[in-house]
């Protein structure tokens, strides 16, 4: 289905609770940018992105190249770009981030996790009661349905969100837009906290070489192993599958010695660049209009919950002395892609961010289904 049809989709949500009756929203009025060309469109957002990049780059702000492509889809998409990545370049920059992740774990750090296992379980096991708590909440108060609230607040990787959502019929919109606020959020919150509150300048912590000499070999391979998986994982229809498929077979040949994953800054730059247009790109108007109403809410639930994050963040610190903002971006409910782009232009243990990150988003797909049909079965009693 194109976008412009699913805005002339009927307005009746159906979800596995009771149909919810939404009065009819008409068509959108075109944005200023309705009128302009497809390439045009497409070049203003690079523009866009370009500048805004390039000032929080300047500004030492971390995650800059996911964060500026981010504002600006939203920019142009609310003023009616009507654009959309496209599917296949999306799998590509899922893979590159399942890469970086890789590129990140070793035996030691996969040795040091499972020795604080206890930790490790304690801390996902809290943050998935937080969301789930949440999620109920607004359930309880009629503000969304059981399901999509609780898949909305999930604190897991949005894409993978939003898929299990689908899945399990709640609003995938809704919840949509519940996974990429909180996103924005939470990596907003994360490159200020890093910049500000623990002095990290994203942008001056080292030099980058944008086109280092490069071992085409090697990244060859490494491209090959990543593209593959994630063409498995969209195959098999596994959520999130782009992206962790890809992150366990090159961790795994990586460990083994078999290739070595060696990722240029400006290959990186594109997949960043394409998750943030993806993400922006997703606040139309009409998904705005949806959520108007719960918005307060909405981003009430998200500051709790990275506030209680942040609770736990403080504790991994005072109990185990792990770096603070190490700790900080391993609780931050902000998903896989966001937070391994933040962690990898960060002084950080990006191994131990990627490990509790990785361990909460299986755990929240293996049991958000059962969450999700506890919540509306309580709902409905």
């Amino acid at each position: 289905m194109s976008e412009d049809q699913g805005r002339n989709s009927p307005q009746t949500i159906v979800t596995d609770e009771a149909p919810i009756a939404v009065p009819p929203v008409p068509a959108p009025l075109p944005g200023m940018l309705t009128s302009l060309p497809s390439l045009a469109r497409w070049t203003i957002l690079a523009m866009v992105s370009f500048v805004l990049s390039a000032a929080l780059f300047l500004s030492h702000i971390p995650g800059a190249l996911l964060l500026g492509p981010m504002a600006a889809a939203i920019l142009v998409a609310t003023n009616g770009a009507r654009l959309s990545v496209h599917r296949v370049p999306y799998i590509v920059a899922h893979s590159l981030i399942g890469c970086i992740i890789a590129r990140s774990l070793d035996l030691q750090t996969l040795k040091a996790v499972a020795h604080d296992w206890p930790i490790f379980l304690a801390i996902v096991l809290a943050v998935i009661a937080a969301s789930s708590l949440l999620g109920y909440l607004i359930a309880k108060a009629d503000i969304l349905p059981g399901t999509t609230a609780v898949w909305g607040t999930s604190a897991g990787a949005a894409s993978a969100m939003v898929l299990m959502a689908e899945a399990h019929g709640a609003d995938a919109r809704l919840v949509a837009f519940m996974q990429y606020l909180r996103v924005v959020f939470v990596a907003t919150g994360a490159s200020i906290m890093a910049a500000f509150v623990f002095n990290v300048e994203g942008g001056a912590a080292q030099e980058i070489i944008w086109f280092p000499p490069t071992d085409w070999i090697e990244l060859a391979k490494t491209v090959a192993v990543a593209l593959a998986a994630a063409v498995v994982g969209a195959k098999l229809r596994i959520p999130a599958g782009t992206m962790l498929l890809p992150m366990i077979a090159t961790t795994t040949l990586h460990v083994l010695g078999y290739i070595t994953i060696d990722l240029p800054e400006w290959l990186l730059a594109a997949a960043y660049g394409l998750l943030g247009w993806k993400i922006g790109l997703s606040f139309t108007r009409r998904i705005l209009r949806h959520a108007a109403s719960a918005l307060p809410q909405v981003v009430g639930s998200i500051v709790l919950l990275m506030g209680f994050c942040g609770g736990l963040a403080f504790l991994l610190w005072w109990l185990k002395g792990i770096d603070p903002l190490t700790a900080y971006l391993a609780t931050s409910p902000g998903g896989l892609d966001s937070v391994a782009i933040i962690a990898a232009s960060t002084p950080v243990d990006m191994s131990f961010v990627m490990a509790l990150q990785t361990t909460r988003l299986l755990l929240i797909i293996l049991i958000g289904p059962a969450i999700s049909s506890f919540v509306a079965r309580r709902l409905r009693a």
